[in-house]
C-alpha cells in the first residue's frame, strides 16, 4: 500500500478530527500543511477545483471530505472500527449532525470578536481580512446563525452530549466510534483555538472528560512530506492506486465516462471536472488529468454533494 498522505493545516477543526482517526487507528501517514486560504496551487493541482480541508492522498487516490476519509481509514485498518456492530447506522447519522449542525453553531459562537481577536492575536491584521474575506466566499449563501442564537443552540447541544455520555465513557458505549471524532472537533476548536471562549464547556464536566480521552488517542506516526514530494508520488503512480469494483448505480441518468461536475451542497462549492469513473452506493469517482500530478482519481461522497453533467459547449 502506498503512504497515506494527510493535506491538512494543524488549526483546521476536520484536520483534528482525521488526526485522531489516525490516532485511534495507530495509522503511519505523512503530513503536508496547506495554506488556510486561497490561493492553493498544490492543492487544486491534485484535486481539481476542491479545496476543503483536509484531504487524503493515496498515490494517485485523492479522497474528499473527511466523512468519506473515515470510511477509507476503516477501510485500510478495520480495527478498531469506527462503525461498531449494530450502531454503525445511528453512529454515522450522529456524525453527520455534529459535522454540519454541531459544527455551524459552535463556529458562529467560536469567532465572535472575543473569539476572532483571539484567533488572531499576534498576527498581522491583514490575516483576519484576508481570512474573513476567504470564508465568506466559501459560504456564499449559507444561511449564518446569530451569535446569540449560536450560543444557545451550542449550549443545548453540549448538555445532550453530556447526556449521552452518562454511564460510558464515549458517546455509544466503552469506546470511541465516528460520531466521537465528529463530536469532538468543534469542541476541540472552542477549548484549543480559543480558549477565551471555552468557559462555555465548564457547564458539562462530563463533556471536558470525554475531551480528554479524546485527546489522549493521539495522532499516530507522523512524518513531514512536502506538497511537492506529494505531487511526485501521484505523478509516479501508473494508475489509481485503490481500484473500485463496485456496483454502478446510476441515479443521474449519466453515464460512466461522462465529463462531469462535482461539488458541495452548500460551504465551498467549488467545483470538480473531470471523467466518471465511478458512481457506487457512497462515492463518485473522476478521472482527471493535470499538467504536473498526471492522472488522479479524486473521489467524492454521495452525501452532500452534487454531480451534474457537462454540457457540450
Amino acid at each position: 500500500m502506498s503512504d497515506i498522505i494527510l493535506h491538512h493545516y494543524p488549526t483546521s477543526p476536520f484536520s483534528e478530527k482525521v488526526r485522531l482517526v489516525l490516532g485511534y487507528k495507530q495509522l503511519a501517514w505523512r503530513s503536508v500543511v496547506i495554506p488556510a486560504v486561497m490561493p492553493k496551487p498544490d492543492v487544486l493541482a491534485l484535486t481539481g477545483g476542491y479545496r476543503k480541508t483536509p484531504f487524503l492522498q493515496i498515490g494517485s487516490d485523492v479522497y474528499c471530505d473527511s466523512a468519506l476519509i473515515c470510511d477509507v481509514l476503516e477501510h485500510l485498518q478495520p480495527t478498531p472500527t469506527l462503525y461498531p456492530a449494530h450502531q454503525g447506522g445511528v453512529a454515522r447519522i450522529v456524525a453527520q449532525w455534529a459535522d454540519t449542525t454541531l459544527f455551524w453553531a459552535a463556529m458562529a459562537y467560536n469567532l465572535q470578536p472575543k473569539g476572532a481577536a483571539a484567533m488572531f492575536e499576534g498576527a498581522p491584521p491583514e490575516l483576519a481580512k484576508v481570512f474573513g474575506a476567504d470564508r465568506a466566499a466559501m459560504s456564499a449563501g449559507m444561511v449564518r446563525l446569530r451569535p446569540a442564537d449560536a450560543t444557545a443552540a451550542y449550549k443545548s447541544y453540549l448538555r445532550r452530549i453530556a447526556d449521552m455520555l452518562e454511564g460510558q465513557d464515549f458517546l455509544f458505549g466503552g469506546t470511541p466510534c465516528v460520531a466521537d471524532f465528529a463530536a469532538y472537533h468543534p469542541l476541540w476548536f472552542s477549548r484549543v483555538r480559543v480558549p477565551v471562549m471555552a468557559g462555555i464547556l465548564d457547564a458539562t464536566p462530563a463533556v471536558l472528560n470525554w475531551m480528554d480521552r479524546m485527546a489522549a488517542l493521539g495522532h499516530g506516526q507522523m512524518s513531514k512530506f512536502t506538497a511537492d514530494e506529494a505531487i511526485a508520488v501521484c505523478a509516479a503512480c501508473v494508475g489509481p492506486a485503490v481500484q473500485n469494483h463496485h456496483t454502478f448505480q446510476d441515479e443521474h441518468g449519466i453515464e460512466l465516462g461522462s465529463r462531469v461536475t462535482v461539488a458541495a451542497e452548500s460551504f465551498g462549492q467549488e467545483t470538480t471536472e473531470g471523467e466518471l469513473v465511478a458512481a457506487t452506493r457512497t462515492r463518485y469517482t473522476l478521472r482527471r488529468v493535470d499538467e504536473r500530478a498526471g492522472v488522479v482519481h479524486v473521489h467524492f461522497p454521495r452525501i452532500a454533494y452534487v454531480l451534474k453533467a457537462v454540457l457540450p459547449a
